[in-house]
């Protein structure tokens, strides 16, 4: 391996503007800096948060991307855990087992390599990606639209070499963050009521989580009726509600069929009036909703006070409540022992100069996750 890797030139996928059409670019990867990685991204799947972002967020040009699997091409000076090969999978939110948060056990919300929102990387506020000789700016720290990326060391975690990478990549965001959600921040209960408000890969995933925690009913509430048959279907949703089918308030539906509401309710969709809905959809007394989703549009939450003062509880969740570094391996672990399920998310194999296809595809709904396949 040498010990100073040089630039690469590779293609990428390069946001020029808010919605428009990705342009496949030739950009310049610079070598790792300290504590850095270069990966070679093998596979790297759609979010909704790279749609949400793309759509309405202002710097520019970019990268986008963040749930990806690969292998390390180069590591920066004192990078002691990864070599070259290793398989790893990317943190949108790192881990650097120092700061006051990774060191609490109460929290996943790393002080030095939270969620990265200005375009550059967390040690020196600069880019690694040029074009013609300018900047090109990443998303959350990861930008895995690129044939290669480079990452804080905090920012990836090493995976068995064993694991599909074109499966594991959503283990990096989506199916881990709803997964988390029912099991760490929830803690679902067996025998309970459950509904998830959203069923795209996050809320699916919230429902194998409370399904394998042994709730006895999982609701599941979306407009999109495709959604709600494949919930039915693949996943276990045992009743599916579409809000434009009631003349009612669903939340009066569910607390109806549930004996005055559910033990759990979760927020998958990224809209804040659902968030609402899922409070109101809760019992009395012990009722718990978490939101996940991340709103693009109107981010205040409106609830009335006595949903809170009569017993409910509403809590955050960032990545399922995971420690990134430390415990996302565990859940490849548990893929590879079919403990739990990935491959049903994946409704779209493609290649990467297909990215657009796989955007309109999420715009759309009709997808649950695009893998996108880079050049071998």
């Amino acid at each position: 391996m040498s010990s100073s890797p040089s630039i690469i030139k590779c293609k990428a996928a390069v946001a020029w503007g808010a919605g428009q059409p990705l342009v496949i670019e030739e950009v310049e990867v610079s070598p790792p800096q300290p504590q850095e990685i270069r990966i070679k991204v093998v596979a790297t799947s759609l979010c909704g948060s790279d749609l949400a972002a793309w759509e309405s967020q202002p710097i520019f040009p970019r990268i986008f991307g963040h749930e990806a699997a690969g292998f390390v091409e180069s590591v920066g000076d004192g990078v002691t855990e990864f070599k070259e090969g290793d398989h790893v999978l990317t943190l949108f939110s790192g881990e650097c087992k120092r700061c006051r948060h990774c060191t609490s056990n109460k929290s996943n919300m790393c002080r030095a390599l939270g969620l990265e929102r200005s375009g550059v990387m967390h040690s020196d506020q600069k880019t690694r990606f040029s074009l013609r000789g300018d900047p090109v700016y990443h998303y959350v720290g990861v930008s895995s639209f690129s044939e290669y990326t480079v990452v804080h060391s905090g920012c990836a975690a090493k995976v068995s070499p064993n694991a599909p990478l074109e499966k594991i990549c959503l283990l990096s965001c989506g199916v881990a963050t709803g997964l988390g959600a029912a099991w760490n921040v929830a803690d679902v209960s067996k025998g309970s009521n459950v509904a998830v408000f959203g069923l795209g890969t996050v809320g699916l995933s919230v429902v194998q989580g409370a399904k394998l925690r042994g709730a006895s009913q999982v609701i599941g509430v979306d407009i999109n009726p495709e959604k709600g048959e494949k919930a039915a279907k693949d996943f276990g949703v045992d009743v599916y509600l579409d809000p434009k089918d009631y003349d009612e308030p669903i939340h009066e539906v569910i607390k109806r069929m549930t004996d005055g509401g559910a033990d759990y309710s979760f927020e998958c969709t990224g809209d804040t009036r659902a968030t609402t809905s899922a409070l109101q959809s809760c019992c009395d007394g012990w009722g718990l909703t978490v939101t996940l989703g991340v709103p693009k549009a109107k981010p205040e939450i409106t609830a009335h006070y006595g949903l809170l003062l009569t017993g409910r509880t509403l809590r955050g969740s960032m990545f399922g409540g995971w420690r990134p570094k430390s415990d996302i391996p565990s859940l490849v672990d548990k893929y590879m022992n079919k403990e739990i399920r990935v491959d049903e998310f994946v409704t779209h194999d493609l290649q990467f100069e297909d990215i657009n296809k796989a955007f309109e595809l999420m715009k759309e709904g009709k997808c649950l996750r695009c893998v996108l396949h880079m050049p071998r």
